[in-house]
């Protein structure tokens, strides 16, 4: 029903930044919550952020307070991540995710995006 697609996924230096964006598309007119995930390497998937339809809630995880932030438009159907400040931990890979509950719990998602690649170097 609805489909993802990351992009701006790439090697950046320790402290710099990057954005990433995800396009959805699809027929729904379900009002999904939508956020980030990634996968560090040799790590399960874990919480980045979330955010809710209208934008005005979000929640991010420690790791990552400050630093990021989460932006959507729905009159595009994208949301994006920026990232700032970026440290070694944060390389992974990246997913966007869209669900119908304001959850950090991945299985509460049901629509994934194929995943970028984020490498920051030391």
């Amino acid at each position: 029903q609805v489909q993802l697609v990351e992009s701006g996924g790439g090697l950046v230096q320790a402290g710099g930044s990057l954005r990433l964006s995800c396009a959805l598309s699809g027929r729904s007119s379900t009002n999904y919550v939508l956020g980030w995930f990634r996968r560090p390497p040799g790590k399960e998937r874990e919480f980045v952020v979330l955010i809710s339809f209208s934008g005005a809630s979000t929640d991010y995880s420690d790791s990552v307070k400050g630093r990021f932030t989460v932006s959507r438009d729905n009159a595009k159907n994208t949301v994006d991540l920026q990232m700032n400040s970026l440290k070694p931990d944060d390389t992974a890979v990246y997913y966007c995710a869209a669900g119908t509950v304001y959850s950090d719990d991945p299985s509460k998602y049901t629509y994934w995006g194929q995943g970028t690649q984020v490498t920051v170097s030391s």
